[in-house]
This record gives C-alpha cells, sequence and structure tokens, in this order.
C-alpha cells in the first residue's frame, strides 16, 4: 500500500478542486460547497489512513536515521541537472501534521457553509492555501519545501483582502505577506549558501533534505547560515519580535482562514524552522538556541499579557495564540527529547484548540455582528453549545490534566528544565545554559497563570451575566454543521490528554533523529564563537544600560 501515491493526492488534489470549482457557473454555490467538502473528507481519510499506517510500523523503525523513518515515500525526478526532484514522505511528526491540517481544513470548510459572498473564489482559494501546507509537511526535497511554503502564503492575502473584516483586511493582509515573504526571504539565503557548499562537504548538489541531514557541514558555516534560517522561518512561527503581523491577520481574517491560520499556518514555521535549521545545523543550533530561548520565554509571557489586555475575542486569541506558539519554540529550544515530543503535541494541541477557539468566535460574530466582549453578555442562554466548547478550549489553554494542553506543556517543561543538551560548553552573559534554563522553565509557567487570568475573565464577560433578550431577538441557533464542527475538535482535545499514547509515541518517533543530531552535536568554542558571544555580550549590556 505504500506505492499507493496517498501524499500526493493529499496535497495535489486541492488544486484539482479548485480548478473545478472555478470551472463551475456562478450560481451553482452548492456545489462548489460540495466539491470543497468532499475534497477535505477525501484527504482526511487519506491522511488518517497514512497516520495509522505509520503508526502501525513504530516498531519496525529505525528512529536514529530520518531516512529510516520516513515512510510513503514518493520520488520522481524533476529538474534532475540541478538537483531539484519531487520527493515527497512523511515521519511521525509530518504524519501527525499533515492529519492536524486535514481535521481543521475540513472544520473550515464546515464552518464556512454560509458563506455568499462570491463562495467559489473562496473555497478555490481555501484549496490551495490548504495544499500549500500539506505540501511543506510531506516534502522531502528542500526547493519543493520553499516551493509550498510560499504557495500557503499568498492565498491568505487574497483571503483576507476579499473576505476579511472590513475596518484592517488590506492593512493586516499586506502586513502579513510582507512579514512572511521577507523572513521566507531571510531564511532562502542561507540555504542556497548551504546547497553550494555541498559539494565542499563531499555530496552531490541536490535539494534531498535526506542528504542534507546526513551532512556534516563546517562548523563556521553552520554558526552564521543558523539563525537567519531560524529567524527566517521563525516569523510565521510568531517568534518574538517577529510576532507583530500575526494577532492583526488573525483579526483580519474570516473565520475558517483564521482557524488555518493559527491552527496550522503557524506551524509551518515552526516546522521549516526545525527541519532545515535544528536538523541540518545541530552544531549551529546547539549555540544559538541557548540565545533564542530567552526570546521564546517573552513569548510565553508577553504574549499572555497582552491578551490579557484584549476587549476584542479574535485579539485575545490571536495574542494567546502567541504565547502558545512561545512553547513550541522553548520545547525545540530544550534541545532534548522531552522537550521535543512536548513541542509536537503542543502543534497538534495548540492547532485544535485555536481552531474551536476561532469557529465560537466566528459563530457569535456572525450571529452579533460584533466581537466586544464589553458588548457581549449571556451568549451561554442563546448559544449554549458554544460555551461548553469555548470553556473547554480554554482547559486546555491553562494545560489542564486530563486535556492535550497538558500532555504537550508538561514535557516542555519538564524538557527545559533539564537544561538543554549535557554537552554545552558555550555561555551567555557568563552563565552555562544547565544554569539559566531551569530559571527560564519557571518564569515560563507563569504564563498558565496569566492565561487561566483572562481566559476565565473573557468565559464570565461573554457567556454569563445578563442576556439582553431584546437586543439580540433575531439570533439564530446555530446549525448542526456547526455543532458536529464543535464536536470533533472538542473529542480531539479529551482523546488526546485522556489517551496521549495515540500520538506520543509517533510524535517521538518523528523528532527522534533530530534529538540525536543534537547529541552529537560537539559543544567546542573556537575563537570565532568566543568573539562572537563577546560581542553579543556587549550588545545586551548596552541594552540593559
Amino acid at each position: 500500500m505504500e506505492q499507493f501515491p496517498f501524499l500526493s493526492i493529499i496535497a495535489l488534489s486541492p488544486f484539482l478542486a479548485a480548478a473545478i470549482i472555478l470551472l463551475l457557473p456562478e450560481e451553482r454555490k452548492e456545489n462548489a460547497r460540495m466539491v470543497a467538502l468532499a475534497t477535505m473528507l477525501t484527504g482526511l481519510l487519506l491522511a488518517a489512513f497514512v497516520y495509522v499506517g505509520y503508526y502501525a510500523r513504530l516498531d519496525s523503525l529505525n528512529a536514529s536515521s530520518w531516512r529510516d523513518t520516513l515512510l510513503f515515500v514518493e520520488e520522481v525526478p524533476w529538474v534532475e541537472s540541478i538537483g531539484i526532484n519531487y520527493i515527497v514522505g512523511v515521519d511521525g511528526l509530518s504524519a501527525t501534521l499533515v492529519l492536524l491540517t486535514a481535521i481543521v481544513g475540513a472544520g473550515g470548510v464546515l464552518i464556512s457553509w454560509g458563506i455568499e459572498d462570491r463562495p467559489r473564489e473562496f473555497f478555490a482559494f481555501f484549496m490551495l492555501l490548504v495544499a500549500g501546507v500539506h505540501g511543506v509537511f510531506i516534502a522531502v526535497d528542500g526547493f519543493l519545501l520553499f516551493f509550498f511554503y510560499e504557495l500557503a502564503v499568498l492565498p491568505m492575502y487574497v483571503l483576507i483582502v476579499i473576505w476579511g473584516w472590513e475596518r484592517t483586511r488590506e492593512y493586516a493582509a499586506m502586513k502579513l505577506t510582507l512579514y512572511l515573504l521577507i523572513g521566507s526571504f531571510i531564511a532562502l539565503i542561507p540555504f542556497l549558501v548551504l546547497y553550494f557548499n555541498l559539494d565542499a562537504a563531499g555530496q552531490p548538489l541536490t535539494f534531498d533534505l535526506r542528504v542534507w541531514a546526513e551532512t556534516e557541514f563546517p562548523r563556521e558555516l553552520q554558526l552564521w547560515t543558523f539563525l537567519p534560517i531560524f529567524l527566517g522561518f521563525g516569523v510565521l512561527a510568531g517568534l518574538f519580535p517577529f510576532h507583530n503581523w500575526s494577532p492583526d491577520g488573525h483579526v483580519a481574517a474570516p473565520t475558517a482562514v483564521s482557524m488555518i491560520h493559527a491552527g496550522v499556518l503557524m506551524k509551518l514555521g515552526a516546522y521549516a524552522a526545525m527541519r532545515v535549521g535544528i536538523h541540518v545545523l545541530p552544531e549551529g543550533a546547539v549555540y544559538w538556541l541557548p540565545f533564542i530561548i530567552l526570546f521564546t520565554v517573552i513569548n510565553v509571557i508577553y504574549g499572555s499579557l497582552i491578551a490579557m489586555r484584549q476587549r476584542d475575542m479574535k485579539y485575545l486569541i490571536g495574542y494567546s495564540s502567541v504565547s502558545h506558539m512561545g512553547l513550541v519554540s522553548m520545547g525545540f529550544a530544550s534541545m532534548n527529547m522531552y522537550g521535543y515530543v512536548g513541542a509536537g503535541i503542543q502543534m497538534v494541541s495548540h492547532g485544535i484548540m485555536t481552531a474551536l477557539f476561532f469557529a465560537v468566535v466566528g459563530m457569535i460574530y456572525d450571529r452579533t455582528h460584533t466581537r466586544d466582549m464589553d458588548q457581549l453578555s449571556g451568549m451561554a442562554r442563546a448559544l449554549p453549545a458554544t460555551v461548553v466548547a469555548f470553556t473547554i478550549g480554554g482547559l486546555v489553554s491553562m494545560g489542564m490534566p486530563g486535556l492535550s494542553g497538558f500532555i504537550a506543556e508538561f514535557p516542555i517543561f519538564l524538557g527545559v528544565w533539564r537544561g538543554g543538551t549535557t554537552n554545552l560548553s558555550n555561555t551567555f552573559l557568563g552563565l552555562n545554559p544547565s544554569t539559566y534554563y531551569p530559571i527560564l522553565a519557571i518564569i515560563s509557567v507563569f504564563g498558565i497563570i496569566i492565561t487561566a487570568a483572562y481566559i476565565l475573565r473573557a468565559i464570565g464577560s461573554v457567556f454569563f451575566g445578563q442576556y439582553d433578550a431584546e437586543k439580540w431577538h433575531d439570533m439564530r441557533p446555530l446549525l448542526a454543521i456547526d455543532r458536529v464542527a464543535l464536536l470533533a475538535f472538542v473529542v480531539i482535545l479529551f482523546a488526546i490528554g485522556i489517551l496521549p499514547s495515540i500520538i506520543a509515541p509517533i510524535v517521538e518517533a518523528g523528532v527522534a533523529p533530530v534529538v540525536n543530531r543534537l547529541d552529537m552535536a560537539q559543544g567546542g568554542v573556537t575563537a570565532w564563537d568566543t568573539l562572537h558571544m563577546t560581542a553579543l555580550n556587549i550588545i545586551a549590556w548596552l541594552g540593559g544600560a
């Protein structure tokens, strides 16, 4: 069955669906919706098959080598003269993220069922967006990864600027596009440098990331290429201080696009930063991540504090998303198996949780035409299903035991507490990472307390209190299709929390080759390192002064 092109169908069928939808007559809106739903459900079925098939093969995999953990591999020559080939496959982490994308994509179509403004064009661009996201997660060729990465970004602009919130859609769409394109451009330059240095490292010129992950690039090259690659992709992951585009994009986007944006699009940045940055350049990662982890802690605390000040529900969730994505980057910066498994589960937990949040907000906004928490009150009486769904999502964001948030966040904090890898010899401001990592773990836990405060306040303001029956006299009940989407998200959050064994082993198999590469990376300090760290210390001192 591995010879069947499951992954190509999952990633490329939305292209075909987009073409079919655009060819439909304008008045056949229902047909456009049905084509989109059928495509997403087909992708979901195939993604579930891939996930289950991969899980069944876990015991036979050699987790020390990424090449040996890739399954469902398809390889077709493309531009062989310069080493570009169509190579797709999944490891444990990417198989999980493909399934996440399929779930959120199907939910997005259901939530968007009532769109009447040019639904053909909306669903066509939505299909392209989902195709781009799928493509990044299955890409094994670096050129293919960049191709799908840019494809995932560009439809966002159109979807926001045409169907987004009228007040800010043009500003938010332009801001989002510029941030992400500049970030990918910053990552592309060192990426090409690595490509042209393959021959010096004894490898043929190829974009095959399996080869890159087995290449020992010179240490000095790793040190200066890692940071722009990681930060370039980290822009899409919402890494501080490059996160500013994200909340505006969340607020301006239509509901389904907000779900994809927060649910899976931000995971592209984290996944690419890990796959191209940490996996390929482990010595650069060992050197720089003890510095980058400071910014991830800022993500967690700053994002939650800014969310605390919001009265617009979408802005609240947007900044909450920045905070929780900081936990993913923090898990990567821990450089051990605990942190990486937690980060992988957090990507899934956060993806489902934010999709649930934005779905609830979209349902309320469609009926009240406001997201201002000061104007909303007593929604539990009018829309009781939404209060249940939002409360469960809130408990997940707080890391409540029994839900997916706890299963994700606890390993991350444990991994950071362990202080990174044991072979770190570089210091930051005179401190060894093993000294300040536990301190950062304690500080980041305060993000959970702040999260509980703003989530509970939002629940009290929006869903309880006095219900103005006269003001909301024309309140429409939820559609059955809305309830199905909410129920599916809630079930997944409980399933992961109660049965973590359905996700933890497969994520561990996916991240094990990366952790192994980090463990083998040497921690010796060269003269260049000493000079560079001295410069960082001076900059930090000047900033403090």
